[in-house]
């Protein structure tokens, strides 16, 4: 049965059937009491830094590349190493057209001086409309790929980032969480490793991912029990297209809560519950000054902005979920809280939506502020791991205690004594 949900009194939602999003564990007695805190506190700024830093090692991680194929296997060895359950590759065949036959396709330039108006505002929907859905706002400034290696002052950098793309089969990893009492059940927790721009992709999305992993070796614990199963998948092919998503989505989505083999109670792809992606976690300075520049200092009042899409087929769940995540943020986050929007776009939580209740988690809205030019990282040789402070850091960590807050209440997460 499909979970029904309603409002019941402001800022708080119940389930009325099924398992929950939004549903609430019986209050603890005191926080010392609450196992999810518990959890909570093992996400280390310093861990999550090492994991990003990791990344970083394969420069880039464009797809189609020997250094993307070894971060893959870094990435395996990692959650092998955390005792994640189930780990599998998704296999597929990327054999895009050729630049010409594709121009103004994804991960192409943005061309011309209109720069983020253009690219943001897109073919027909005018100067101030930004992808998504929404309107662009304020100060503007240039956005799109950079495809020039000699911007790279960083020769290492340069060095790893040199090999060019190839078509061909592609892979990325997942791996699991399986619920003790509904295994056939479960949430999606994404990020996607690939990035170009002839940087590290630290933050595009060495942050997300890094999310993804984190959550995976707190989850992974023995003592960690769960009700429902979590998924844990390092999208591959983002910035092309959200290919990776897509492929899972079309080879995952018939096998849905089927026992194989019968009688095994065992699920290889349980029922989809609801779909979480994490992309560009770190940086949230503002907006752009008058002259295009923009502040050097994580903004005070920064947030993380959780989106769901809202002409979605899956629009009303989908707002529960990132209310659900408000919530949590309110109990488990220490620095940043959380705004919800309505405007998700660009993201692999995309091939999801129409299907599942879908939300990503980012440091800006994606249409109407990183389109604009909020983040002058973003895709440029200057997404490298010595770009960012400890407060850009501290934004991407308190994404990670939001997730893991609202998932572990989602999956009814205990720890054994």
């Amino acid at each position: 049965m499909r979970p029904m949900f309603q409002f019941v009194a402001a800022g708080t939602l119940f389930v009325t059937a099924g398992a929950a999003i939004g549903a609430q564990a019986p209050a603890a007695a005191a926080d010392s009491a609450d196992p999810i805190k518990t959890m909570v506190a093992q996400l280390d700024l310093e861990k999550y830094k090492a994991t990003i830093k990791g990344l970083t090692q394969f420069g880039d991680r464009r797809q189609g590349t020997k250094r993307n194929r070894d971060a893959v296997d870094w990435i395996e060895a990692q959650l092998r190493s955390y005792g994640c359950q189930n780990i599998e590759r998704i296999t597929y065949d990327y054999n895009p057209a050729p630049p010409a036959a594709r121009a103004g396709g994804a991960g192409a330039p943005a061309a011309g001086a209109a720069g983020a108006a253009g690219r943001a505002g897109g073919a027909g929907r005018g100067g101030n409309a930004a992808q998504g859905g929404g309107r662009l706002w304020g100060v503007r400034t240039r956005t799109g790929v950079n495809s020039d290696s000699l911007k790279q002052p960083d020769p290492k950098i340069r060095a790893i980032d040199m090999e060019p793309t190839t078509p061909g089969q592609r892979q990325e990893v997942i791996c699991m969480k399986v619920g003790s009492t509904h295994p056939d059940e479960m949430y999606i927790v994404g990020g996607h490793m690939d990035g170009h721009g002839w940087g590290e992709a630290a933050n595009d999305d060495g942050s997300g991912s890094a999310i993804v992993m984190e959550l995976a070796r707190i989850f992974s614990d023995p003592k960690v029990q769960t009700d429902r199963s979590i998924r844990f998948a390092l999208w591959n092919n983002e910035e092309t297209g959200l290919n990776g998503a897509r492929a899972y989505v079309d080879q995952r989505q018939s096998l849905q809560g089927k026992e194989m083999p019968a009688g095994s109670g065992k699920y290889p792809e349980p029922k989809w519950l609801g779909m979480i992606q994490h992309d560009m976690m770190l940086f949230d300075h503002g907006m752009p000054n008058a002259d295009g520049t923009m502040p050097k200092e994580q903004r005070p009042e920064a947030d993380v902005n959780v989106e769901f899409q809202m002409n979605s087929k899956m629009a009303q769940q989908s707002m529960m979920l990132a209310w659900a995540f408000h919530s949590a943020n309110e109990k488990y986050a220490t620095d940043y809280p959380v705004q919800v929007g309505p405007h998700m776009t660009n993201t692999d939580s995309g091939p999801f939506q129409d299907i599942v209740a879908s939300i990503s988690l980012r440091e800006n809205e994606r249409g109407s502020q990183i389109g604009a030019g909020w983040d002058p990282q973003w895709h440029q040789p200057t997404d490298v791991f010595t770009t960012y402070s400890d407060k850009d850091f501290r934004l991407g960590l308190n994404a990670a205690q939001t997730t893991l807050g609202a998932v572990a209440q989602l999956v009814g997460a205990t720890i054994k004594k």
